[in-house]
Order: structure tokens, then sequence, then C-alpha cells
């Protein structure tokens, strides 16, 4: 009897633990978060707020070099405020062809630059003939028939006494061109020259070009072989040749202010060339006129061969004297004093 209810107690009381037990477990389940699935959804809300990392690291193998990334991390506009206004302000300048138009025509700029154009433009030989007809002079007039035979780079040791021998053979009188240098070497050849008759002129000192010389060394050229020659021969020569026949507006100027005339011709011989008698003679025969004044040579550099001048100068007289022509010097073609006054 008393086992019986003791029993039945001991179980009711363990069936209601453990329904106690089984409420309280799930009471508490219920209440507490679940964590596993929590994480999945704060993993789901995190994705769909923010890209992925390999998102974000996409672009930086585009990213620019270190000197250009410093230039991006500033602000744009002020990169751009410093590129633009340092290329307008030099392309400006480039505009001052037109400034440089206006001031060409301004009156005040013009008239300076028309002056110093027309002193410095270089004439040509025939333009300064026609330019000064009185003081270059190629020819004498043509009203008579003389003609004047010329010779050049005088005096040689070689060929010049050939040429007085010729001359004075036919009773001629030539103009001898003579280099101041040259005097300085043989000034028996040049007494000779002027004893015979002969008229000498000046062919500058040592053959320079005058057109490349300056008006210092252009003038030393003709005063020096002008004291060389008045020493020998004792007068200024007036006449003046300049080597290659070549002379400038300037030079032309103040050779004129200074008294002298400038001679060259119009008939070339080109005897310089080393031609023979026969081409020598034909050059002249050929082409000479009235008042024509012929160039040759009595003088060369060294080893030149001028024996055809020699040879071919007697047929010359003598088929010029059968033409009527009278070979007179250049003094008396163009009626002018041989000496400076």
């Amino acid at each position: 009897m008393y086992r019986q209810p003791f029993a039945a107690f001991f179980y009711a009381l363990m069936l209601g633990m453990l329904l106690s037990s089984c409420t309280g477990t799930t009471n508490d389940d219920s209440d507490m978060p679940n964590p596993e699935p929590q994480s999945f959804q704060q993993a789901n809300r995190i994705s769909k707020l923010e890209p992925p990392i390999p998102d974000q690291i996409i672009p930086i193998p585009e990213r620019k070099p270190d000197h250009q990334q410093s230039t991006q991390e500033s602000p744009p506009p002020a990169a751009a405020t410093v590129e633009k206004p340092v290329a307008q302000p030099e392309a400006k300048p480039k505009s001052t062809p037109i400034q440089k138009a206006n001031k060409k025509r301004s009156p005040s700029s013009e008239k300076p630059a028309r002056e110093v154009a027309t002193r410095n433009k270089t004439l040509t030989l025939s333009q300064l003939v026609k330019k000064y007809p009185d003081l270059l002079l190629l020819k004498g007039p043509e009203a008579s028939r003389q003609v004047a035979l010329t010779f050049d780079d005088a005096p040689d040791k070689q060929y010049t006494p050939q040429v007085l021998n010729v001359l004075k053979q036919y009773n001629v009188r030539a103009t001898f061109f003579i280099l101041g240098s040259q005097a300085e070497q043989h000034p028996e050849i040049v007494k000779r020259i002027a004893r015979e008759g002969h008229v000498i002129g000046n062919h500058s000192y040592n053959h320079k070009l005058f057109t490349k010389l300056s008006d210092e060394s252009f003038k030393s050229q003709v005063l020096l072989t002008q004291a060389s020659l008045k020493s020998l021969i004792g007068y200024s020569p007036r006449l003046i040749r300049p080597p290659f026949g070549e002379i400038n507006e300037n030079q032309l100027l103040w050779a004129s202010m200074q008294g002298y005339r400038i001679v060259n011709w119009n008939v070339d011989s080109e005897d310089w060339k080393q031609l023979n008698r026969e081409q020598v003679t034909n050059n002249i025969l050929n082409h000479v006129k009235k008042g024509s004044i012929v160039l040759q040579h009595s003088g060369g550099g060294p080893g030149q061969n001028l024996s055809g001048t020699v040879e071919a100068l007697p047929t010359v007289i003598q088929t010029l004297q059968s033409r009527g022509y009278q070979l007179v010097t250049l003094p008396e073609l163009l009626q002018v004093s041989k000496q400076l006054k």
C-alpha cells in the first residue's frame, strides 16, 4: 500500500521535470537569436550594400605613374588653370608679323628703310655704266677711227719687254696698267714704259678684287700704287683700271671725287686664258669698232703663258692700221689728262 503511492508520485515528479525541461528548452530556443542564420544575413546585407573587395582593386592597375599621380591628387581645376594660361600668352607673340607690317606702313619708319636699301643695293657693272656714263668708261667716241690697245698686270720681266719691243717696232703707243707690287720688283721696266712714250695707269697694288674690300683697304690699294708709280715716273696717274674690271658704287664715287677716271674695255682678247696667236687675233679683230678699248695682258701669274699675246700683236697692229684705224693711248682716245692735277 505504501510503496504504490510513492512510485506513482515519483513518476509524476519525473514526468513533470521532463516536461518542464522540454518546455524551457523550447522557450529558450525561441527567444535566443540564431547566430548562424544571422551571420549569413549580415553577409548578404553587406554584399548588397558594399561592392566586393575585388571591385575596388580593379582600377588600381589603371592609375598613372607617380609623377602624374601627384597632379591627379591636386584639384583638377587648379591643374587646368595652370596649363591654359601658360599656353595662351605664348601664342600671342606669334602674331607679331601684323605688328611688323603696321610698322613698315608708318611713314616715320618707311623713309629710313628706303634710304638704307638704296644705299646698300649693289649695282652691276652695266648698271653703274648707265648711271655714271662719264665716270666709268668702256669705250671712246665713235666719231673718229681710233682704237686704244691696253695691257694689264705689267710689269713682267718675261712678257712686258717683248710687248714693248713689238710696239716700238711698229711705232705704236699703248696704255699699261701697272700693279704697285710688280712696279717695286721691276722698276726699270716701268721707267722704260714711260720713256718710250706709253701711258701708265693704276691697276691696284696686288690685284685684289675691289668689291670684296673695305673702303680703307680699297683706298690703300690705290694710294700705295700711286706712291710707287710717282716715285718712278714723276707723276700720279689719273687712270685706274680695277682688277677684273669690278668696282662698286661707293668706290667709283670716291675715285671720281679724287679726280681719277675708271676705264675698263669693250673688246676682250681673252689672252688670259693662255690662247694661241690665232685665237687672240680673232678675238680682237672680230670685235673692234670705232672707239674700241682692247684688253690684253703683258704680265701674268706664275706659269701663265702669254706667248699668244706677243705673237698676235704684229698681226693685230697691221690689220687695224690697214682698216684705217689709228692706234692711240687712252688719254688721246678719251680726251683726258694722263695725270692728276
